[in-house]
């Protein structure tokens, strides 16, 4: 299995991703990369890690989380790899429950989600996002 981090899907992946059928509740898992520093295109905040300004971003997503009846489940910082191999472990894991797709949809067109947006991009090296539906082997 090949693993590609990204900071943001292509296009036609996203374009696909959100003209699925709705189909209710689901987790979105997060494996996030970060940058040693903080990369902004603008040149600002300079001294920050990637890990500090992805928090900003994270600030602002916690309340549009809110807004759109999501929720954080877990979040935490990767520390250790018992089963696999990979060339480079993740530094953060976050589950994120989003009551639909639309939910999800409407949070990525917020204002302050799009403003905030800049942080995610200085922070992250790159990134998985993999939509989990309940189910399956655990009851």
């Amino acid at each position: 299995m090949e693993v590609k981090n990204q900071v943001s899907p292509d296009m036609q992946v996203a374009m696909n991703f959100f003209s699925e059928a709705e189909d209710g509740p689901f987790v979105m898992l997060n494996l996030l990369k970060f940058k040693d520093r903080a990369e902004y295109d603008d040149g600002s905040d300079t001294n920050l890690s990637g890990r500090e300004a992805y928090q900003k971003y994270g600030n602002v997503v916690s309340q549009c989380l809110q807004k759109v009846g999501g929720r954080l489940i877990f979040g935490g910082m990767v520390t250790g790899l018992l089963l696999g191999e990979i060339e480079e472990n993740w530094d953060m894991v976050a589950l994120v429950e989003y009551p639909s797709l639309e939910a999800f949809r409407s949070m990525t067109s917020l204002p302050e989600f799009t403003a905030a947006s800049k942080h995610r991009s200085a922070g992250l090296a790159g990134q998985l996002n993999i939509k989990v539906k309940p189910g399956g082997l655990v009851s």
